[in-house]
């Protein structure tokens, strides 16, 4: 009995490895049935481990997503609410840059991941406090709300890995510097980080960004 529980527990351990590889490369759609080839398994042990892709998710990224509640915590001691704001989309994006199946989870909708749920709830409040804070100290214009702010960051957050993936791994840094840039109330414009995209370069973004499935 003992040695079946070991083998089952690394079994599973084999799977969230090789799911972590998979989703990473291919996204959060990769075939169930390449996890399991890559961990070396059958896909009946995939899905007596993990009965539906959600639960095999919520395994995979459950650190992962809680590291940004971590940050939104930090964000909301700063010692101000810019401070804070721009600390926690810094930490958000780093993060959406790591890989292509956090991205996908933390940019899309996707039903059942418990983790997920929790982490966006948390992301909604963290950037509320802080965009009503910055409101009262004059930091943050007044009309931005917090979904004009969550539609923004979701839209260039999905664009971050064909950003880097066609030009630089902290290509990113520039349009957050944009972005955040538009929130300001003051005149005080600090220099954009690195420098804008060239008509290639975007159109190698913009492929990156199209269906890579073929039929």
């Amino acid at each position: 009995m003992g040695a079946l529980r070991r083998d089952a527990r690394r079994n599973r351990e084999l799977l969230t490895e090789a799911a972590h590889d998979v989703f990473t490369e291919q996204g959060l759609d990769a075939p169930l049935d390449v996890i399991a080839r890559r961990a070396g398994v059958g896909n009946a042990t995939l899905y007596r481990h993990f009965p539906t892709r959600a639960a095999l998710i919520d395994a995979v990224f459950r650190d992962q997503l809680t590291g940004t509640m971590t940050a939104g915590e930090e964000a909301r001691g700063a010692p101000d609410a810019w401070t804070g704001l721009t600390a926690y989309l810094d930490a958000v994006f780093t993060t959406l840059a790591a890989d292509r199946g956090t991205n996908d989870l933390m940019t899309t909708r996707v039903d059942g991941v418990d983790s997920l749920a929790a982490v966006h709830a948390h992301n909604r409040e963290t950037l509320d406090l802080l965009l009503r804070r910055g409101h009262e100290e004059g930091t943050v214009r007044l009309d931005a709300t917090v979904e004009d702010v969550l539609f923004t960051l979701a839209a260039l957050g999905r664009a971050v890995p064909a950003l880097t993936a066609a030009t630089a791994p902290d290509a990113w840094r520039r349009p957050l510097a944009l972005l955040l840039t538009g929130l300001r109330t003051d005149t005080l414009r600090s220099p954009l980080p690195g420098a804008s995209l060239t008509p290639t370069e975007l159109g190698h973004v913009l492929q990156e960004l199209g269906p890579h499935r073929t039929m």
